[in-house]
């Protein structure tokens, strides 16, 4: 099993690199997208916290006229499928193409608690929300009339009058996915998997390519068709100073992340044992800001890329060439705003990046 996605990954194209961004002004949005372009980034990964993604990616792509942009993730559940899927069409058509809608259930307290809406089987209902945004698509393009019957979404009117402006650039929905059954549902009816931030090589090659290929072969899909978009905690630096701030924040996220039971396997994998356990019991003493000294040297060196700069693209390349489309710089956006020199030699990793690989 491991060796058909081994070779199916063999087949993805150049990696492309992207920087993860969150909220910000539409004037700032605009400015960072400039700024990436000019250095060489080949996209921006907008996520969806205290903001939602829709303007500001206006603003940046009309600032930045190459750069491609992905949501990672837009929060589906709270949305209709038809909104999410109109407001994907519509940037898609004014980006040229440049544009793919990346979704996520998000957790429980948040949909149930923050947004009133419904969270229960959320695998079920990811898989029929993607083929109901996809339903839309087609409804959107005239290839049929809109006619989706799911468990959870029916969608079934969609008058002349009501329906966008026709394109012909393709369209594509990704989903974000940690365990099995979500990531069998990315690799029967999505294009793409959002990996989760946490993640270890041991992880992509021993959970989630054999679960996507195991969900891929059930419908006779091949695997290479689902595309990895994958979130990287790069700490760059040519001494243990320069690198020390952002290995610091890694260690932090490592362990927020960490915290959730569910993602306790992570370390369980690797011998990490009782790592889950340590983090969540500092978290019940008030021990925020220590949480992240419970990542080790070891479990870094599993969970993010830590290198100098003239070593950071050949480490990428080796890790994720062959088995991403998109890998996604999760740090480092404060310091590429406002320092130029950060901001060039990232340019150098983004360009040997994309055309080594």
């Amino acid at each position: 099993m491991l060796g058909s996605v081994a070779d199916a990954f063999a087949r993805v194209a150049a990696v492309q690199i992207d920087l993860m961004t969150g909220a910000s002004s539409w004037e700032d949005a605009a400015d960072l997208a400039r700024k990436l372009e000019g250095a060489g980034f080949g996209g921006m990964l907008y996520t969806e916290t205290t903001q939602v993604p829709w303007m500001q990616i206006a603003a940046a792509s009309m600032a930045a006229p190459s750069l491609f942009f992905t949501t990672g993730i837009a929060v589906a559940f709270p949305r209709s499928p038809m909104l999410s899927a109109a407001m994907a069409y519509e940037i898609t058509a004014n980006t040229g193409g440049r544009f793919r809608l990346g979704l996520g259930s998000q957790v429980k307290a948040h949909v149930e608690r923050r947004y009133s809406a419904d969270f229960d089987r959320p695998a079920a209902r990811m898989r029929d929300y993607v083929e109901a945004v996809k339903a839309a698509w087609r409804a959107f393009n005239r290839e049929e009339r809109l006619d989706h019957h799911g468990e959870f979404y029916e969608m079934t009117l969609l008058p002349p009058d009501w329906a966008p402006r026709r394109h012909d650039h393709e369209m594509k929905v990704d989903i974000s996915a940690v365990g099995p059954m979500m990531t069998k549902v990315a690799a029967q009816v999505a294009d793409g998997v959002h990996v989760h931030p946490l993640h270890s090589m041991a992880y992509l090659e021993h959970r989630l390519l054999p679960d996507l290929a195991a969900g891929a072969h059930e419908v006779g899909r091949d695997p290479s068709e689902v595309e990895l978009i994958v979130p990287v905690f790069a700490c760059p630096g040519d001494t243990p100073e320069e690198r020390a701030a952002d290995v610091a924040t890694a260690r932090r996220q490592i362990a927020f992340y960490g915290s959730t039971p569910n993602y306790a396997f992570q370390f369980d994998d690797l011998g990490f044992e009782g790592t889950t356990g340590r983090i969540r019991a500092k978290f019940k003493a008030g021990e925020l800001d220590t949480i992240g000294d419970v990542i080790t040297d070891e479990m870094l060196d599993h969970f993010a890329v830590v290198a100098p700069w003239d070593e950071l693209a050949d480490t990428l390349i080796d890790r994720y060439a062959g088995r991403a489309a998109r890998v996604v710089m999760y740090l480092g956006e404060h310091r590429i705003r406002t320092d130029p020199q950060h901001l060039a030699r990232w340019g150098e990793v983004a360009r040997a990046v994309q055309e080594a690989s």
